[in-house]
């Protein structure tokens, strides 16, 4: 498998044509233990080598954003990378009030973005993505925000991680720099179909939007290589999730087991063709799954080229829907409804 031939599709009715799987790189720097700098630099490189060039970080993500620096500073290979990163998912500056909560205030954008770049050490960023809807600020002044970033070059395309249909709808409506949301960031596995059901997958499509699915392999989950949280080293965030508890990580185990029987035919893993489904049944999909392993990732970017029947398709399709899925995705606290204030009341409040 080589660059030129690993698979690409348009990422949004108007974006750039990027790899059809992405490399998702929190576990580089944050919540997965202990991080190991060359195996990075050498995950960072065999992705690149191999065309899985649509790479997702964040300013949430440790010292990720500075890792990728640094591999962009001593291979010289950042016009290589379609590079997406975040901002927002929460305040990061320890004297702010609002430290620790989702944070959008156009301050903060500012600071965040001058700090993202200087990490990453790059000119400009391909996707910026607002990480989490601050209930406070309201779409249009994020996205009034960023237009001076984006008129100026720095950010190409603009992206909304868990937003609502709602936010999604004011944000494309912005005129002259709405058109450069190109992106929603949500959840998608054949464990959480939640997108299909509550009216952001058909907003998305109308609107040209593409999807880009984080944790398409369920955490994990859907690989097959994890039976029990035990599984986990120290210091992995997965111990605390509910669909990790050890009364429900054995009952979400029979969907896992079912895609390795179709996994076998392929001879395959079970993660290969839950990334295989998606990319088949979602022309608009790009799954990002994360590892910090060059055998995970060599792994993951097979599962761009295995062709499934579509009968194996229907079939997937037919147990997901059907799954009795235990336990929450995520913790409580860091669910939200991804709504933010009219623009009407933020301008009263500034007025009063």
């Amino acid at each position: 498998m080589s660059g030129s031939k690993f698979p690409t599709r348009q990422l949004g009715r108007n974006g750039p044509v990027v790899s059809s799987l992405g490399f998702g790189t929190m576990g580089i720097g944050a919540f997965y233990g202990k991080t190991d700098e060359a195996e990075a630099f050498r995950t960072l490189s065999r992705a690149a080598d191999l065309g899985v060039t649509f790479w997702d970080t964040a300013d949430l993500y440790g010292n990720t954003e500075q890792v990728l620096g640094e591999w962009f500073a001593q291979t010289g290979r950042r016009t290589d990378i379609f590079l997406a990163t975040k901002f927002g998912a929460r305040d990061l500056r320890e004297d702010s009030p609002t430290f620790g909560k989702a944070c959008s205030d156009p301050a903060y954008i500012a600071h965040a973005f001058a700090r993202s770049l200087a990490d990453l050490k790059t000119d400009w960023v391909d996707l910026y993505y607002q990480h989490r809807v601050d209930p406070a600020v309201p779409i249009e002044i994020v996205l009034e925000t960023l237009r001076p970033f984006a008129e100026k070059g720095q950010i190409k395309w603009l992206g909304l991680s868990e937003c609502s249909v709602a936010t999604l709808r004011r944000a494309k409506a912005v005129s002259g720099i709405g058109e450069k949301v190109i992106a929603v960031q949500m959840e998608y596995s054949p464990f959480d179909l939640e997108i299909e059901t509550n009216g952001l997958l058909d907003t998305a499509r109308e609107l040209g939007v593409a999807v880009v699915a984080y944790s398409p392999l369920g955490r994990g989950l859907l690989t097959g290589k994890y039976r029990s949280r035990d599984d986990f080293e120290e210091g992995d965030y997965r111990r605390t999730l509910p669909r990790f508890s050890e009364d429900n990580f054995p009952k979400n185990l029979a969907l896992v087991d079912h895609l390795q029987e179709i996994a076998d035919k392929h001879h395959a893993t079970s993660g290969q063709v839950a990334l295989a489904w998606m990319l088949a049944e979602h022309p608009d999909f790009f799954p990002i799954p994360g590892t910090r392993s060059v055998a995970r990732l060599e792994e993951n970017a097979r599962g761009a080229e295995i062709v499934l029947s579509a009968e194996d398709v229907k079939d997937i399709r037919s147990w997901a829907s059907a799954a009795d899925i235990r336990g929450a995705r995520k913790n409580a606290e860091h669910m939200s409804d991804g709504e933010c204030i009219e623009l009407a009341e933020w301008n009263a409040h500034v007025r009063a």
